[in-house]
């Protein structure tokens, strides 16, 4: 026996290619700009099959760089691969119709126009949920149907910052920050894919499908933690605190003689292994120090020290003996640096299909691994192909596209 983990990434390298764990789900996307788009992304690194149906206008995000490839913005082609692309008009009834008989053999459909556009159309989940008994309907939206901002447009800046998110970022008496990342459109789409899988899952049990109701406010509140638990308890007004962390001590970013590191003792043993290593064994029995409560209390003191004793180390040098050590320590990284690093490399971070570069799959499974399989598409670049698989001849085909239905190229 080995106490050792299986190495999913090796074990890929060395069988056929897995259609992945979703193979046999069909989606259709309606959604555009990120979270959605995200989700749906995730469950076809995985094997589902998507068809992403855009506006006639197209999904706005392919204009939203430089940079660009081939005319497509960067921020697209993040979260766009492996899906199909049909450009449809759903504003007609025609156009209507096509999305109902693609529903026809489809388990999931994502979407995220704003609450009451699909009602309005009769294709709300009311009506689709009587015609598809089985299918999945999760809708993305920025603050839901209902509440005092039931059906009000939300973008995740906007989120950010009516949920508190930009309040607790930065340096205290910087003021609110707007995240680096679009967090909320992230986490939104992640927790999106989490119901759809969770939905899934019932229907083997019932047979029936459901709707999901996801929203980038309900998300970004779920991510206000420890912030909220510690409100809960004490009833203050969290602050941001900028690097060290609300709850631990030492929790934070120090300079040293070539770069900075972030150092992290999340335990009394750690504590103590942490001093002893950097010939600070005083520390410990400091009473300023005694109790991670105590070192929260006294940080200011803390940290002066440790800056002092860190200013003389090689960064670089003192996080590889500190994590081989079993202390968790790290260099802070550019995003450049951190996508080349051989970590990265080791963990098929970065897919690459011919120009097209992206960040791969976190998830790795051993028997059915995951990731890149097909570059995004262009806009309606599968739309007959879509289209004759659902039945429709060469000569409907046509007609769809003669009558606007079907949208060759992007309406300005």
């Amino acid at each position: 026996m080995t106490d050792a983990l299986p190495n999913a990434e090796a074990g890929a390298e060395t069988r056929a290619p897995s259609p992945g764990a979703l193979a046999g789900i069909r989606v259709i996307d309606l959604t555009r700009v990120l979270g959605g788009p995200y989700c749906t992304m995730i469950l076809s690194d995985h094997g589902a099959e998507v068809i992403k149906i855009e506006p006639p206008q197209g999904d706005e995000v392919r204009a939203w760089g430089p940079p660009f490839l081939d005319g497509t913005a960067s921020y697209f082609l993040g979260v766009n691969r492996n899906k199909r692309s049909i450009a449809l008009d759903l504003s007609k009834p025609e156009g209507r119709e096509v999305l109902l008989r693609l529903l026809e053999g489809a388990d999931v459909l994502v979407e995220n126009y704003k609450p009451g556009s699909m009602e309005k159309w009769g294709i709300g989940y009311d009506r689709l949920g009587e015609r598809f008994p089985r299918l999945v309907h999760c809708r993305v939206s920025g603050f839901g149907a209902t509440g005092p901002l039931g059906g009000l447009p939300g973008y995740d800046a906007i989120v950010q910052a009516m949920v508190g998110l930009m309040s607790i970022n930065g340096e205290p008496g910087s003021g609110p920050l707007r995240m680096g990342t679009p967090v909320v459109d992230l986490a939104t789409g992640l927790y999106s894919t989490i119901g759809i899988l969770m939905a899934l899952q019932e229907r083997e049990r019932s047979g029936r499908g459901q709707y999901i109701d996801m929203t980038l406010h309900d998300c970004g509140m779920a991510l206000l933690h420890p912030q909220a638990a510690n409100h809960f308890l004490n009833g203050k007004r969290p602050a941001a605190t900028g690097n060290p962390h609300p709850n631990i001590s030492p929790y934070s970013k120090f300079r040293t003689a070539t770069c900075e590191i972030f150092v992290a003792c999340g335990n009394e043993p750690a504590w103590r292994k942490f001093c002893s290593f950097l010939g600070l064994e005083h520390l410990v029995d400091d009473p300023r120090f005694a109790t991670n409560g105590d070192r929260v209390v006294n940080r200011g003191d803390l940290d002066t020290i440790l800056a002092a004793r860190l200013l003389t180390e090689d960064g670089h040098a003192l996080c590889d003996r500190m994590l081989r050590a079993g202390l968790p320590a790290g260099p802070v990284l550019f995003v450049d640096e951190a996508v080349a690093a051989p970590h990265t490399a080791a963990r098929n971070m970065v897919a690459e299909i011919g120009e097209f570069r992206a960040l791969n799959t976190p998830i790795k499974l051993s028997r059915t691994p995951g990731g890149a399989r097909a570059k995004p598409p262009g806009f309606n670049e599968h739309g007959e192909e879509v289209l004759s698989a659902a039945g429709y001849s060469a000569e409907e085909i046509e007609a769809l596209r003669e009558r606007g239905i079907l949208v060759t190229a992007p309406r300005g």
